[in-house]
C-alpha cells in the first residue's frame, strides 16, 4: 500500500472521477451504435467484450476488451501524473468500481476482467504484462475466459509481490476478490462442466 500523500479533497475527487470513468458502458455503447442490439439482452447478458463476442462481431469484441481495460488506465495514469501513488491506486481502484456498478445501467455492470488486467498494467507494467500473459495462456490451452480470469487474478497478488511490486499487493488483492465474487455463477458452470467455451453464441 502506498504512502498517503494527497489530501482528503484531492482523494475524494479522484474517487468520482475514476468511478464515472470506469462506469461508462463501452460494450453497451459499441453493440448499439452497430446495430447489434442491447448487449444486456445477448448471451450471458455481461457487458464486457466476451458477450460481445457472442454477437459474431470480432471487431466490437476487441475494441470493447481496449476500451475497458483503457478505463482502468487512464484513470490509474492521470491520477499519478497530477498528484501521487495514492490518489492513482484509487483512480484504478474506482474506475474499477465504476465498471462493476455502474450508475448508467442501475448499478449492474460488468466482471471487470479487462479493467483489472487495465489498472494492473498502469500501476506497474510488469505486473500488468505478467498477468496479461497468464490470460492469455490459460485462455489458449481452456478456451474458457471465465476460468482464464479468475487464474490470471489469483496470480495477481504473489506475482505483485515477485515482480518487486508490493505496494501494489493489497490493491491487487483487493480487485481480485471482486473479480473472484462477480464470476461466481460461472465458478459453479466450471465445476459442472457446463461453461461455454471463447467465442460460443448463446
Amino acid at each position: 500500500m502506498p504512502v498517503i500523500e494527497s489530501s482528503l479533497a484531492v482523494l475524494a475527487a479522484v474517487a468520482v472521477l475514476g468511478y464515472l470513468l470506469g462506469s461508462i458502458p463501452f460494450g453497451v455503447v459499441i453493440t448499439k451504435a452497430l446495430g447489434l442490439g442491447d448487449l444486456r439482452q445477448i448471451g450471458s447478458g455481461n457487458i464486457g467484450a466476451t458477450n460481445v463476442l457472442r454477437t459474431g462481431n470480432k471487431a466490437a469484441a476487441a475494441a470493447t476488451l481496449i476500451l475497458d481495460g483503457a478505463k482502468g488506465a487512464v484513470a490509474v495514469l492521470i491520477a499519478r501524473a497530477l498528484f501521487a501513488e495514492d490518489a492513482a491506486q484509487l483512480a484504478g481502484a474506482t474506475a474499477f468500481l465504476g465498471h462493476l456498478f455502474p450508475v448508467w445501467l442501475g448499478f449492474r455492470g460488468g466482471k471487470g476482467v479487462a479493467t483489472f488486467l487495465g489498472t494492473l498494467l498502469a500501476l506497474a507494467w510488469p505486473l500488468g504484462a505478467a498477468a496479461c500473459a497468464t490470460w492469455l495462456v490459460t485462455a489458449a490451452l481452456t478456451r474458457i475466459s471465465s476460468l482464464s480470469a479468475l487464474v490470471a487474478a489469483s496470480a495477481a497478488v504473489p506475482l505483485a509481490w515477485a515482480l518487486g511490486h508490493g505496494d501494489a499487493a493489497l490493491l491487487a488483492a483487493a480487485l481480485a476478490a471482486l473479480v473472484f465474487l462477480r464470476h461466481k455463477a460461472n465458478i459453479g458452470r466450471i465445476l459442472a462442466g457446463t461453461e461455454p467455451k471463447i467465442g460460443k453464441k448463446s
